[in-house]
């Protein structure tokens, strides 16, 4: 507004410079006629008027006062003009300052409604930030005495656990002294006893003494009556008896010693090189790793996950290490379980194929895989006792042949075991006439007991020969399975015939690796302590038996329990096992809630 007021001023100055120009112009015009007629005057009064020159001059003089007429009409019509523009300029300026003032009228009314609607807001924004604050305090409130709530009943079913653990201890105590008196009760009835048996063995000693007297005198009479000691006499009896018998064994021995020197060493090994050399059958060592090939490295950063949480998800699960390297396009899965190792590889490959790879979704595939491999194990159960030649079993035992499909003994497979040494024994039966099919079916079943062996104690071969038992199959299958490691002392050809077909698979170079088998049994027995505690669920040896993960129902064991818990198992690998460096023990107590939205 200051800035329009000031161009205004400097159009007004120029307007006014114009009138005063026109103005001076004007004067100097009128100036000049006056002059003009005052000549005119002082001429002569009575020129003649036929003079040329003053008619010529006269003429011009009125055109001259004509020029400066229309001049000073043309001066006037020019002030009237600037005189007008002038007031129109002075009006737009007074307009323009009407404006301005209007301007500034309004934007002060604007300005006090906007510091009156900023005061409003503020007000309404203070009693919102109040109501808020509020809010939040109420809720911080709640929050607070649900957690006391939930902490007061923490604190009261931890005083019921330890007044039910106070209790049991009490009831304990009470069997221990129980105990104590019975044992106590017992000690003098044995003492009782060995007072009565002391006294019984006095009374036989005097009765023995009696009887040695009255045989001394009875041999004194015998010697008496035959002029013969009983020594002398039994000594030159022997002596006789003995010479003959000597000279007839001797006899005997040479000619079975001169029989079976011909025949026996030759049949024998003609017999099993034959066996082992029609079998010939291939042997493959097994490992505790398996390779997986991916279809390119940008796989290995899915199967990771966000900070690592599918990979850790797929270890949980399947209890099978997933060891990711710089080997490209290819990762490795490490467990000492085959049949474990088989099902995280399935689950993996099905992950890899199928692009989806998160938690939720790695526990559905892996319950696809598990099914997948019992029915992998089923199906090779089937193929060997085609293979083999064995068609009435019962069903449960071709199941527990098919777990044995994944099983290794000393890193020799478990059912290409059973095969060949079927195979070994059958060979043998026919060189010697006997019933092969007899012999095949208790050298096929005689390691059955193996598959067992992770959930029953005792003896593979005690195992399998209850199992035997138990489904059906005759006295000389089950005589021969309990005999093949000398459990039992061997009483039939089956049971020698399967110990010999048993060492014959087993003892070829090759076939088995001892030190495989030491390790396998050191993670099984790991796994057994910590599966043989209450409340435990799942159990994984992992990182090559340097770490033991515990899954335990969260509503078996509180936090308190998981602490005991794995502090416990990790006392008794302790005292029980031998291994290099140390074990750590997880034990993982998860909760979860499922529910449908439907």
């Amino acid at each position: 507004m200051a800035g329009w007021g000031n161009g205004m001023s400097a159009f007004d100055v120029a307007m006014l410079a114009v009138v005063v120009l026109l103005a001076v112009v004007v004067v100097g015009a009128v100036v000049v006629g006056a002059r003009t007629l005052r000549q005119i005057r002082t001429m002569p009064s009575a020129p003649l008027p036929e003079d040329p020159a003053f008619i010529a001059e006269k003429d011009r003089q009125e055109q001259s006062l004509a020029a400066l007429r229309s001049a000073a009409d043309e001066a006037n019509s020019t002030v009237d003009v600037a005189k007008s523009a002038a007031a129109a300029a002075r009006a737009e300026a007074a307009a323009a300052k009407a404006e301005a003032n209007a301007a500034r009228a309004e934007a002060k009314r604007v300005l006090e409604a906007a510091r009156v609607e900023a005061d409003t807001v503020l007000e309404r924004a203070h009693r919102q930030a109040e109501a808020d604050a509020e809010e939040v305090r109420a809720a911080a409130r709640r929050s607070g005495e649900r957690e006391v709530a939930l902490l007061a009943s923490t604190t009261r079913e931890q005083a019921v656990e330890v007044e039910r653990r106070a209790q049991r201890m009490d009831e304990r105590e009470r069997l221990h002294t129980e105990e104590v008196e019975r044992l106590a009760e017992r000690e003098r009835q044995l003492t009782a006893a060995n007072a009565a048996l002391a006294a019984r063995e006095a009374a036989l000693a005097e009765r023995e003494t009696a009887l040695a007297e009255a045989e001394q005198q009875r041999r004194r009479e015998l010697e008496r009556i035959a002029g013969l000691t009983a020594d002398a006499a039994r000594s030159e009896l022997i002596e006789s008896i003995e010479t003959q018998a000597k000279r007839e064994a001797a006899l005997l021995v040479r000619d079975i010693e001169s029989d079976a020197r011909e025949t026996a060493d030759q049949r024998a090994r003609h017999i099993v090189v034959d066996a082992i050399q029609r079998v010939a059958s291939e042997q493959t060592a097994e490992s505790v790793v398996s390779v997986l090939h991916l279809p390119g490295d940008e796989m290995k950063g899915r199967i990771i996950g966000r900070e690592g949480r599918n990979i850790r998800a797929f270890e949980s699960v399947t209890g099978v290490n997933l060891i990711i390297d710089d080997t490209p396009e290819a990762v490795l899965l490490s467990c000492f379980d085959p049949v474990r190792r088989e099902v995280g590889r399935l689950t993996l490959e099905k992950l890899v194929l199928d692009g989806r790879i998160h938690p939720h979704r790695i526990e559905e595939v892996y319950d696809l895989a598990r099914q997948e491999v019992e029915q992998l194990c089923q199906r090779a159960a089937e193929d060997a006792l085609v293979e083999v030649g064995i068609t009435e079993i019962h069903p449960e035992l071709v199941s527990l042949l098919g777990r044995l499909r994944y099983r290794t003994s000393y890193g020799q497979n478990v059912l290409k075991h059973l095969v060949e040494t079927a195979h070994i024994a059958g060979i043998m039966a026919a060189e010697l006439r006997l019933d092969a099919p007899t012999i095949k079916r208790c050298a096929f079943l005689h390691d059955i007991g193996k598959a067992l062996t992770h959930e029953v104690e005792g003896s593979h071969a005690i195992i399998g020969a209850d199992l035997a038992r138990k489904y059906g199959e005759s006295e000389e299958v089950v005589h021969a399975i309990e005999a093949h490691h000398n459990e039992v002392p061997p009483q039939t050809i089956e049971a020698v015939l399967t110990q010999a077909s048993d060492a014959c698979s087993g003892g070829r170079p090759g076939a088995r690796r001892e030190s495989l088998e030491a390790y396998v049994k050191r993670l099984e027995r790991i796994e057994e302590i910590a599966a043989g505690k209450l409340g435990v669920e799942k159990v994984f040896a992992m990182q090559a038996g340097r770490e033991i993960r515990v899954m335990v129902k969260p509503d078996d064991v509180d936090d308190i329990g998981a602490a005991v818990l794995a502090r416990d198992v990790a006392k008794q690998i302790e005292e029980e096992l031998t291994y290099p460096g140390q074990i750590r023990v997880t034990v993982v107590r998860e909760s979860r809630v499922t529910e449908i939205a439907r």
